[in-house]
């Protein structure tokens, strides 16, 4: 909402005096409650998680955006986001069904340990090699989990 020289109108300057409500009260809660400042450092931790992932699945140019066409730099972000948000998906469906199996055979799932799981893991993603994108016939079922007792090949000590 500007008028015809740039500037703001009455009306555009008080969306932005009630915006600065929100923002001071923010400031004034994290600095005062440790329980608020806890649970933004857990938000932060969660973003800083999305583009860790990020940066891991955008490894070609080195990690750089190709700026040499503005629509071009704006289609790769696009793609980046619906990569991004596929590996989470898949992610979340396939740590919903391991703590389902776990859970089913017994073994001790505590909700303290699940609240700290995220869905931006990016160990087994592979972004280096030949890729299909042929559909298996998996015959409406998931692949078998492995076993937990088992130690995994891949894990250091």
């Amino acid at each position: 909402m500007l008028q015809r020289d740039g500037r703001p109108t009455q009306l555009g300057e008080a969306f932005g005096m009630y915006g600065r409500i929100f923002k001071t009260r923010h400031v004034l809660t994290f600095t005062d409650d440790p329980a608020y400042r806890r649970e933004m450092k857990g938000m932060r931790n969660l973003n800083e998680g999305r583009h860790e992932l990020g940066r891991h699945l955008f490894h070609g140019r080195k990690g750089e955006v190709y700026r040499a066409y503005r629509d071009g730099q704006e289609n790769q972000l696009g793609g980046l986001g619906l990569v991004l948000n596929c590996v989470t998906l898949w992610n979340t469906a396939f740590l919903d069904r391991a703590l389902g199996e776990l859970r089913g055979q017994g073994y001790p799932v505590l909700d303290a340990d699940v609240a700290r799981l995220s869905a931006y893991t990016r160990r087994r993603i592979n972004v280096h090699g030949h890729y299909s994108f042929r559909l298996p016939d998996l015959g409406g079922s998931w692949r078998p989990l492995r076993d937990p007792d088992q130690r995994d090949p891949d894990e250091r000590d």
